[in-house]
């Protein structure tokens, strides 16, 4: 192996970049990419490329600043390849003080890679006129337990994260007429995040009726999951874990569209469910649409009930 080869794989680019004034931003890191901000507002998505084993960056600002620590140096003034060796070799001796970052990151395909560097890129949204149009205001994508569960891309679009059991995994994109998934990324499950006890969990086809379900019941306690539609096979086992980790007496409740599908879904996840967990179907009423933002929109005048000029109350 080279020196330089080395170099990209023994160097935790985390210490090194630390010793270059970044900090790592511990909120939107995760045990397989650390998120590191500069004084001059530059920031960095580092991750350890599976394939290769070297410590990759992908700056958030300049697409055309990414690569390894070589590339890392060079971008910000680090001179020739030899003036490269010479700081390296000084940093690999002893001679310079390494911050400790803990455990090595966990390798990641370069598909992960760039999904977190896109959602990096991202910025966190409370107010976006495509959600408005649906409801969904900054009294809600504002609340502490939907803190950074949805950003806006550089196009206008929103963006609602999935996890799996290793972290960001991919994201939805959707506008007005317009719905996709992150290049590259899986389908795991968005959530919410835990604020406080958790009496319940509330099981939606997608985040925007997850953030309805929530304005329309208020619920205390409520975690919320969504699947972004149909079920794919890395899915049911994440539901099961999910609920396997619910506390005693908490109720799931199965929030699907009110339709086949719907139905399906709440099949799919009643039969991967732990014996211990007390399920309930739950859906908006009849002839108030399909699905929770359908019912929203009706609740807030911005549609209208088929042969109806009365909308019912919240509630099931």
């Amino acid at each position: 192996m080279s020196e330089l080869e080395h170099f990209k794989k023994s160097i935790d680019l985390r210490s090194f970049a630390a010793s270059r004034g970044y900090v790592r931003d511990k909120r939107e890191s995760s045990e397989n990419c650390a998120v590191m901000r500069a004084p001059n507002g530059d920031k960095i998505v580092i991750i350890v490329a599976q394939k290769s084993g070297d410590w990759v960056y992908y700056s958030v600002r300049d697409d055309r600043d990414n690569g390894t620590i070589i590339d890392f140096l060079q971008w910000r003034g680090g001179g020739s390849l030899g003036e490269v060796r010479k700081t390296l070799r000084a940093w690999s001796g002893g001679s310079v003080k390494h911050e400790d970052f803990g455990p090595p990151l966990l390798p990641v395909s370069r598909d992960r890679g760039a999904v977190l560097t896109a959602w990096g890129r991202a910025t966190p949204c409370v107010s976006l006129p495509y959600l408005t149009s649906r409801g969904l205001g900054p009294e809600v994508l504002g609340l502490p337990n939907f803190l950074d569960r949805v950003r806006v891309d550089q196009r206008g679009n929103a963006l609602f994260p999935h996890f799996d059991g290793a972290g960001l995994c991919g994201f939805e994109i959707k506008n007005q007429g317009f719905t996709a998934f992150s290049p590259g990324g899986t389908k795991g499950l968005w959530f919410s995040l835990t604020v406080g006890e958790v009496k319940s969990l509330v099981i939606t086809e997608s985040a925007i009726d997850a953030l309805s379900f929530h304005i329309l019941n208020g619920m205390e306690g409520a975690r919320y999951m969504s699947t972004g539609g149909a079920l794919n096979p890395l899915q049911p086992a994440l539901l099961r874990g999910a609920m396997e980790k619910l506390p005693p007496g908490a109720l799931v409740l199965l929030a699907f569209d009110r339709d086949n599908g719907g139905e399906k879904l709440a099949d799919a996840v009643r039969a991967v469910a732990p014996s211990s967990a007390e399920l309930r179907r739950v859906h908006p009423p009849e002839g108030m649409g399909k699905d929770w933002n359908d019912y929203l929109k009706l609740t807030r005048g911005l549609a209208r009930a088929p042969g109806s000029t009365d909308v019912p109350r919240p509630g099931f």
